[in-house]
Parts: C-alpha cells; structure tokens; sequence
C-alpha cells in the first residue's frame, strides 16, 4: 500500500509543501500557491515533445543545455512548473530544483486539459519571471506560438502551422517547422 501524504488546508501551498507530495507518476505543478494536477500526456503529446527535443538537442550550443519533463522550475515559493521542454545554462545546472535565472527558454506542448493552463497562466508566470522565451505548440494543429520577453512584457515573435518554418534566435538559431514534429 502506498503512503498517504497531507497537504496543508487554509493556507497557499508552498515548494516545501510540494516537495512532500510522494513520487506516484502524477504531474504535480504550483501555480501561486495552488497546486496543479495533470493526467499523462497523449502519444502525439509525447511524440511532438520528443522530435522536438531531439531537433533541439542537435542544435543547442555546448554552453546550454535542452531538458524535458519532469523538471521542475522554482519561479517563486509558492509557483514551481514542470514545462515539457526547457533550456538552461550548462555552467550552473545542478539535479536539483532550477531557478528562473539559469532558464531561458519554457516550451509547452498543450493538450486538452492543460490549454488554458499553458496559455494563459504559465505564460503570465514566465513573463512575470523573466523567462528570456516561451514557446506553446499545438500537437493537433501543429501550429507553435513563440513570445520573447521585450521591456518585460511577452511579444509575439510567431506563429506558424503546418509546413511554415519558425527561425528562432533564442536562446539560439534553431528553425522548426511544425509538420515535421508530428512525422
């Protein structure tokens, strides 16, 4: 039988708190002191997140560094997100909890239960936080959104589908086209 944890009523949830929650392959995320549970990605979920981060794996400059989820990303103590792909620099990864200033780029691959989640109140987190780039690509679509943090506010640097070509130039030249995530 497995064991039972309690969280804290009355009061926002913390990482601390967080950190108590048992390793039972459910996602758990924090979302201002909320905490976010989410099922298991799709196959196409999986598939797009995973040709997606091999393409930017064989891009990514020996300095930084392409990981997937589950890691966690400790934005304040009551916000840590799980985003399914992120970058980070080398020089200060450690296996422990990443903090937002080793973080320049969150990507999310939305499903239907995490939409709302990933579109809106992640990104306002990210942007709230600094994270440098945030890209959202839809498995179903395949269409990416990418915004780049300008004077603090997240700008729209694209939006492509299908067999358009995204060039991004952060946090390095990388060209993705959609289509191709899903072959």
């Amino acid at each position: 039988m497995g064991s039972v944890t309690t969280l804290p009523r009355g009061r926002p949830l913390t990482a601390d708190d967080l950190a108590a929650v048992p390793d039972d392959g459910h996602r758990y995320e924090l979302i201002d002191g909320s905490l976010v549970v989410t099922p298991s990605p799709s196959l196409r979920h999986q598939l797009v997140s995973g040709r997606l981060h091999v393409l930017l794996a064989r891009h990514c400059p020996d300095e930084l560094l392409v990981l997937a989820a589950p890691t966690d990303v400790r934005l304040a103590d009551d916000t840590v997100l799980q985003p399914d792909l992120l970058v980070v620099r080398r020089d200060v990864f450690d296996a422990g909890t990443q903090s937002l200033p080793t973080l320049l780029l969150a990507v999310e691959i939305l499903s239907s239960s995490t939409r709302h989640v990933d579109l809106s109140l992640k990104r306002a987190r990210y942007e709230a936080a600094g994270c440098p780039a945030y890209w959202v690509v839809d498995p179903d679509d395949l269409e990416i959104t990418a915004w780049e943090l300008r004077e603090g506010r997240y700008a729209e640097v694209a939006h492509v589908a299908g067999d358009g070509a995204f060039t991004a130039a952060q946090p390095f030249d990388v060209d993705v086209v959609p289509s191709q995530l899903a072959r």
